[in-house]
């Protein structure tokens, strides 16, 4: 992982959105954690996602923030869409939610979506429905 950035998830109110995407997956498929790295090793054989990482990941640790390349071997090695994982670090590394349509076709991020009212959520979720029902150009 190349970011130098760290998320400290002992802070108060630190959202472990990713951590706990990882631990419940991990647990319904009965990997341990040195399996899940296996199953992210890349075309030449070593492990995209390491298990130190993983380790500390889970057991809310500081941890370097995940790039795109980690966030693809972690889905296909959790066997899970790429944009579950992705909406779970953005909420956790970034604080950015993901706010989906009806249907699941359109999606929206917002910054700290827990501090919106509900009058403010339904706008966002109808504004999505919104997008979700116009025509789209050919």
């Amino acid at each position: 992982m190349t970011t130098m950035v760290e998320q400290d998830e002992a802070t108060p109110g630190a959202r472990t959105h990713l951590s706990d995407l990882v631990k419940q997956r991990r647990a319904d498929l009965r990997l341990s954690l040195r399996a899940v790295e296996a199953r992210t090793a890349g075309e030449d054989g070593q492990p995209v996602v390491k298990y130190g990482w993983l380790h500390r990941l889970e057991r809310g640790e500081p941890v370097i923030p995940p790039q795109v390349p980690e966030l693809e071997a972690l889905a296909r090695a959790l066997e899970i869409p790429l944009g579950r994982v992705q909406d779970a670090a953005g909420a956790q590394f970034l604080g950015i939610d993901a706010v989906w349509s009806e249907s699941g076709e359109v999606r929206a991020l917002a910054r700290r979506l827990e501090k919106y009212t509900p009058q403010q959520r339904e706008q966002l979720a109808r504004l999505l429905d919104a997008f979700e029902s116009s025509p789209r150009p050919e």
